[in-house]
């Protein structure tokens, strides 16, 4: 669904409820659904304890290349802890691991302003656990789960790091003096799409301020400058204008934009809150036509299209006692069938994806981490489940990686 619906339907469930619409819904919705997609690449699975054991990863920090994945290890190993919620062991299934997860805080500030900071746990290859890590806004990682792009506390930045998991430390600082807001690999790892703004996308403005259930509250604005593709090998790269799309009435839509790479990495995407719901770009701006494969994705359903390109995850599909997801033919946008779970949000291989599945008491908000499969109505549960508070502080939100 795209944000407009997306928003509205969380109003409604509130109005079903005979509750007042979550402070400041909106912004929260957009802060959560900030860049979490999974990057793919092409190869062979691995067991999370395998990948643990030699220190997973792509070496990022080298420019990549180089193939790392342990042989012997057999396909599709999946690696659950349902008892754990949060994650405190390292989660994995397929071609993907959960290679840390983030805790969202409001904080207020003195002028009125908000600011809603993340707090990451991010997975150490030695221990295969989630270790706190609060020093970054903004994290992202590379395929290979070895490397991550990093952003400090206070955004816009002035530089990207690049942290190796390992030891904790960012091995080398790359400047964006254009004002760093988010960052996205691309599906090889050679690339590094940094988006910029003029101000903090995570920040609402007092003096940007709505009315909201009676009350005046700040309100996020958007301020998108453009956006730089960094060479991670040499660390060049160049910057390129594109201010924040408007709509008809000259309105922005979402303040967090960042650019996303297209499946194959040859272009750039952003998403819109009206059809079609992307808009692709060239890697140096240039507005170009929605790649065919692509054309039937959906902005915010994060699984995207399937490794080998099949399939298009779709959305919420189910009803009542009927939770699932649809999945269409990424062709030509033809329905094929559902898969259980309320949200897709990585796929695992060609078959399976990782999801957010609900419990038995049908509350939408009391959300795990399950595995399912297109053709089975099995679901495999990965983690425990998330409070059933939904926009509350301190829920986690899963971060994936390709290995």
């Amino acid at each position: 669904m795209n944000v407009e619906e997306l928003v509205r339907d969380s109003l409604k469930e509130m109005a079903g409820q005979a509750q007042p619409a979550a402070a400041n819904l909106a912004d929260r919705v957009f802060v959560l659904r900030r860049r979490r997609r999974t990057r793919r690449i092409a190869g062979v699975a691995a067991s999370a304890a395998a990948v643990v054991a030699v220190a997973v990863g792509v070496p990022m920090l080298d420019g990549g290349g180089r193939d790392v994945r342990p042989a012997g290890v057999p396909d599709g190993r999946v690696v659950a802890h349902p008892d754990q919620s949060p994650p405190r062991d390292v989660i994995s299934a397929g071609d993907t691991l959960m290679a840390g997860y983030s805790t969202l805080k409001t904080v207020k500030l003195p002028d009125k302003d908000w600011i809603y900071t993340q707090t990451y746990r991010l997975l150490d290859p030695k221990t295969g656990t989630y270790k706190k890590d609060d020093r970054w806004s903004f994290v992202t990682v590379a395929p290979g789960a070895r490397t991550a792009a990093v952003l400090e506390r206070k955004l816009p930045a002035g530089r990207v790091g690049l942290l190796d998991l390992a030891s904790g430390e960012v091995k080398r600082w790359i400047p964006v003096p254009q004002g760093a807001g988010g960052a996205a690999f691309s599906p090889d790892g050679t690339k590094l799409a940094v988006t910029t703004y003029a101000k903090n996308p995570d920040r609402a403005f007092w003096s940007a301020k709505v009315e909201v259930n009676s009350k005046m509250e700040p309100q996020r604005v958007s301020s998108r400058t453009g956006f730089t593709v960094i060479d991670v090998a040499s660390g060049e790269g160049q910057w390129h204008k594109l201010p924040f799309w408007k709509d008809q009435y000259g309105m922005g839509g979402n303040p967090r934009t960042d650019l996303e790479f297209s499946h194959d990495g040859k272009y750039l995407w952003e998403p819109l809150t009206e059809n079609p719901g992307r808009k692709y770009h060239a890697l140096d701006g240039t507005d170009v036509q929605t790649p065919t494969v692509e054309r039937n994705l959906r902005p915010y359903v994060e699984a995207g299209l399937s490794p080998d390109g099949k399939y298009a995850a779709g959305d919420f599909a189910g009803h009542g006692k009927v939770i699932a997801s649809s999945i269409g033919d990424a062709a030509t946008g033809k329905f094929v069938t559902t898969v259980p779970g309320q949200q897709l949000l990585a796929w695992a291989d060609g078959k399976r994806l990782i999801a957010w599945g609900i419990g038995g008491d049908g509350n939408e908000f009391h959300q795990r981490l399950v595995l399912v499969t297109i053709g089975s109505d099995k679901v495999q549960p990965l983690s425990g489940f998330r409070s059933p508070k939904d926009f509350s502080d301190g829920r986690w939100d899963p971060l994936f990686a390709t290995r």
